[in-house]
């Protein structure tokens, strides 16, 4: 009797085999040629439910005003996925084939670290050009200076520029001379 246990159980296991081997691939197959699509170089499968592609901009808005702007295609698989990717930028706008997020960036901009000299304009402001001052256009102006308080090194400094390397500097140049800003 147990011989023929084994000889049923055996031919079972041999049936399963068989089945899961020729007919369930089969199935299978069948069922995912209804769901997927080949992409058009005809290389992976796409599951075209799922996928959406959208255009994504990245806004970073640095401490010197400057506003930077990276465009990538985005394709969503899953929306807590994107989400996630996307968590420390704020949102902005969003609709169906683009999302704008913005990031403030606690730095001053690559512009002002390669190219930016603070100085004065030709009415006293002082500012960050694009190059040194008076060759350069203005990239941000801050505040009026009292020219008469500003002492007669500080005043020749401002006219030949002073570079911004960093954020530190960028800082210690705008507190330096808040003591001679004119008051409205």
């Amino acid at each position: 009797m147990t011989m023929k246990i084994r000889i049923v159980f055996m031919v079972m296991l041999l049936l399963g085999a068989f089945y899961f081997t020729f007919f369930y691939t089969e199935e299978k197959q069948a069922a995912d040629r209804d769901n997927v699509r080949l992409t058009e170089t005809g290389d992976l499968p796409v599951d075209v439910a799922s996928a959406h592609t959208v255009t994504v901009k990245l806004e970073r808005v640095y401490l010197d005003g400057e506003i930077s702007e990276e465009v990538v295609q985005e394709t969503i698989w899953s929306m807590e996925d994107f989400w996630a990717a996307y968590a420390e930028w704020q949102l902005i706008d969003m609709t169906e084939e683009e999302v704008i997020f913005q990031k403030q960036v606690d730095d001053i901009s690559p512009l002002l670290k390669t190219n930016g000299y603070f100085g004065v304009s030709e009415n006293g402001v002082l500012s960050i050009f694009n190059g040194k001052p008076g060759q350069a256009e203005i990239i941000q102006s801050f505040f009026q200076i009292d020219m008469e308080k500003l002492e007669s090194n500080s005043h020749e400094t401002l006219l030949k520029g002073i570079p911004v390397k960093s954020k530190q500097k960028f800082e210690e140049v705008l507190e330096s001379f808040k003591p001679y800003s004119v008051l409205e």
